[in-house]
């Protein structure tokens, strides 16, 4: 049951005892963060409620779903016999099926400070006190789609959390980025990711307001050549994407440059890549579909459908 785990584990272990790469090597570091082990895109039934991530030195266990005893202490054994080295400082296993989301450490100590590592840059984490820890991995694929266009552009980065899109826009050399979202914890996160990475602040604007009821102030910043619309898929009293993704798109023309490019991001495995589709062909007929970029490796499901959704329009 356990073996395809062991094997990711396995891989990880050789990973990091392998020598380092020089700096002038395309090979990106062992400190990269990256998914070592994904159950929950279902090609592995047993083992379905199950991910692994990788976030130098610490290893992140998280289960999705209450497993039965005997099925934990096999884990434990598992996590025990493989994940082990001297670059691998603490295992810690997040029960996220349970309320408030608490994490046992299985090995070593939970660090006073841990980041994502990404191609030279960090982003602070929230591990062992929060359901999100700060910086999701499967969102890598949007990330490099806008990293190679960004230069020199405006860029409005919707429903920013902590402002992972901005520091790789600012570090590709984009001219202007403004950040919204209501939580003001988390821009200020935001803040501290660009001051983490050396990045002035003088291109990057935060602001902290309920987008759908902030669209003055949003467009005082602009026109935008690009637009991140990276909105919850479900969130009470604040977002709904069945209802809300169309005042989004109601108000790209108003936003963006003519020619301005969108990704459209959605996380919501009852909701198809048509859904969006239609929604733009309905709610912004000025957009053209460009492609949905290629998942992240990393991230592998039987069901493109249920993955995370990322699409790019031109208007």
């Amino acid at each position: 049951m356990f073996e395809p785990l062991r094997e990711k584990l396995s891989l990880l272990t050789d990973k990091l005892s392998a020598p380092k790469p020089s700096k002038d090597s395309s090979t990106c570091s062992f400190t990269d963060s990256y998914r070592v082990f994904h159950g929950r895109g279902n090609l592995y039934p047993d083992l379905n409620m199950v991910t692994v991530d990788w976030y130098a030195p610490v290893l992140l266990v998280t289960l999705f779903k209450e497993p039965a005893q005997d099925w934990l202490n096999n884990l434990l054994l598992v996590l025990a016999a493989s994940a082990k080295g001297d670059n691998i400082a603490s295992v810690l296993l997040q029960h996220r099926y349970l309320h408030d989301t608490p994490t046992q450490v299985v090995r070593g100590e939970l660090p006073e400070s841990c980041y994502a590592q990404r191609q030279g840059l960090k982003f602070e984490l929230s591990l062992g006190d929060r359901q999100n820890v700060g910086f999701f991995l499967d969102m890598e694929p949007g990330r490099l789609w806008l990293e190679r266009r960004c230069a020199g552009k405006r860029v409005l980065n919707l429903f920013a959390f902590t402002c992972a899109f901005s520091v790789v826009a600012e570090a590709a050399g984009a001219a202007f980025v403004l950040n919204v979202d209501m939580s003001s914890s988390a821009l200020n996160r935001g803040r501290k990711n660009h001051r983490l990475n050396n990045l002035p602040l003088r291109g990057v604007s935060f602001l902290a307001e309920n987008i759908l009821k902030s669209w003055g102030r949003i467009k005082k910043s602009g026109p935008y050549d690009i637009v991140i619309l990276d909105p919850p898929s479900f969130q009470r009293g604040s977002f709904v994407a069945e209802k809300d993704y169309a005042k989004l798109l109601r108000r790209l023309p108003e936003l963006l440059v003519p020619g301005g490019d969108v990704l459209a991001c959605l996380n919501a495995p009852e909701l198809e890549v048509s859904f969006l589709r239609q929604q733009f062909d309905a709610y912004c007929p000025q957009a053209n579909f460009v492609e949905r970029l290629p998942a992240s490796g990393d991230f592998p499901d039987t069901d493109a459908e249920k993955a995370l959704k990322l699409l790019h329009f031109s208007l």
